[in-house]
């Protein structure tokens, strides 16, 4: 079993403390790593390792969630772009990283503090100084899950 699903596993017998909200098609979770404050991840329910091997309807709706994942994102962490990543070279199961940024947010890497996340060293982004605490992820979780749901009344 892939670690998404392990970790989507601890989801549904409610032992996930990073997880925020299930919609539809995946489940919304608080990344482990805080490096870039408020740093979440959507998860694709149905395991599969590229977009286009979802149905179409899945793939689209996929892809509205997400949309509204990341806007609740932006808004709950004060973002001021939002890079939204679907790679799966690590985890080989459908998965959105969403990272909120802000000006200065790179301590120094890249072109004048900027670029892409992955610039940051992963050992340094992933080290345990930027692991989320117990209280900050109970915080992060309870604040995103409201906007997810203010969000989820208005599109309806």
């Amino acid at each position: 079993m892939c670690l998404i699903c392990q970790r989507i596993e601890l989801i549904k017998v409610g032992k996930n403390p990073y997880f925020v909200k299930e919609l539809e098609t995946g489940y919304l979770v608080i990344g482990d790593h805080q490096y870039f404050s408020g740093y979440s991840l959507f998860l694709a329910k149905e395991h599969v390792t590229e977009l286009h091997h979802l149905e179409k309807e899945m793939r689209l709706r996929f892809l509205e969630e997400m949309s509204l994942v990341q806007e609740a994102v932006a808004k709950v962490f004060s973002a001021e772009k939002m890079n939204i990543e679907l790679l799966g070279n690590g985890d080989a199961h459908l998965h959105w990283h969403l990272f909120p940024r802000r000006r200065g947010d790179m301590n120094g890497y890249g072109l004048n503090g900027r670029g892409p996340v992955w610039w940051v060293p992963f050992e340094e982004m992933t080290s345990e100084t930027c692991q989320a605490k117990p209280d900050e992820i109970k915080q992060l979780v309870k604040r995103l899950s409201s906007e997810v749901d203010k969000l989820l009344e208005i599109k309806e």
